[in-house]
């Protein structure tokens, strides 16, 4: 397998917090916590946003959350999608305020299966309008 290093000498001017998040990739035991997520498949992320006049990155606000919907992204408040889980898978976690919190979502649709005993989420293809 081939590993792709992206990682960059230049931080981008980002925030300190990100600068951090970003330089803590090389840390040992950050490696080790990515190779024992890797066992349940999952990775880790930098949650971020970004400034809407300059596109410049910032540290995700602690009451916002990302949403994927029809295939794009926005940052929504967090009470208005986190307790939607018919509506919204959550893709994405972290710990903030003592406690598991999530950090981004995606907007999911539901088919019913031809004898309607069966609900089978899938990912929103679709833009909402």
């Amino acid at each position: 397998m081939t590993v792709a290093n992206v990682s960059q000498a230049n931080n981008y001017d980002l925030p300190q917090t990100l600068k951090t998040a970003q330089d803590a990739m090389h840390l040992p035991e950050v490696q080790e916590i990515l190779k024992r997520l890797s066992k349940f498949k999952l990775g880790i992320f930098m949650p971020h946003m970004h400034d809407e006049k300059t596109g410049g990155f910032q540290q995700l606000a602690d009451d916002v959350m990302q949403v994927e919907s029809g295939l794009q992204v926005s940052f929504k408040l967090t009470e208005e999608i986190a307790n939607q889980n018919d509506r919204f898978l959550p893709v994405a976690w972290f710990w903030r305020g003592g406690a598991t919190s999530i950090a981004a979502a995606c907007e999911m649709v539901w088919d019913i299966s031809p004898d309607e005993k069966e609900r089978r989420g899938k990912h929103n293809m679709m833009t909402i309008g």
